[in-house]
C-alpha cells in the first residue's frame, strides 16, 4: 500500500488486488496524452472502455474522452451527462469502466489525496498521466502515464507495459 503521495508500489498493509500489469495500447496511450495537452491548464478526464475489468484478465478497448466539469487544474469531476451516455453505452455493450483516467498538470502521476478519496470504482484502473516536464519520459519525452488499483483506500501500482 503506497501512502496518499503515492510513491512506490504496495507493500506490506495488504496485498495486491491484481492485476500486476497490464497492456495500453499506443494509440491509447497517445489520445490520453493528446487530450490532457489539449485540456491544459486544467485536468482533463476520461475513460477506456473494455471487455472486461483488468484485474478478470480484461483488455482494453477504446478511449472516450469526457469534459472535466470541475474545470480546474487541480481535480476532476467527469460531467454528469457525460457519464451517463457511457454507463448506458458500455452497459448495452456487455463493457465495462476498464480505467478512470485523468491528467496532472504539474504533479508526478501518482494518486492525490482526493484522488483517493473520490475513488468510486472499486473494479476499474486508475490511470494518471502526468504533463509535468519533470517526469516525461527520458526516451521519448512523453508525458508519464501510471495505472493504479484503488480499492477501500489502499493504492496498488499496476505496470503499464507496451501494447
Amino acid at each position: 500500500m503506497v501512502s496518499p503521495a503515492g510513491a512506490g508500489q504496495s507493500g506490506a498493509g495488504g496485498s495486491h488486488p491484481g492485476p500486476a500489469a497490464v497492456s495500453i495500447p499506443v494509440a491509447i496511450r497517445a489520445a490520453i496524452a493528446a487530450h490532457a495537452r489539449a485540456e491544459a491548464p486544467n485536468e482533463a478526464c476520461g475513460l477506456i472502455i473494455g471487455d472486461r475489468t483488468a484485474a478478470a484478465g480484461g483488455r482494453p478497448l477504446r478511449w472516450e474522452p469526457t469534459r472535466n466539469r470541475a474545470g480546474s487544474p487541480f481535480r476532476y469531476e467527469i460531467d454528469s451527462e457525460d457519464l451517463l451516455r457511457l454507463t448506458i453505452a458500455t452497459d448495452d455493450a456487455g463493457e465495462v469502466f476498464w480505467a478512470i483516467v485523468h491528467s496532472h498538470v504539474a504533479s508526478p502521476a501518482r494518486p492525490s489525496a482526493t484522488d483517493i478519496g473520490l475513488a468510486f470504482y472499486p473494479d476499474a484502473l486508475y490511470v494518471l498521466v502526468s504533463l509535468d516536464p519533470g517526469a516525461a519520459d527520458p526516451g521519448s519525452g512523453e508525458p508519464a502515464l501510471r495505472a493504479w488499483r484503488i480499492v477501500d483506500g489502499a493504492v496498488h501500482e499496476v505496470a503499464v507495459i507496451d501494447g
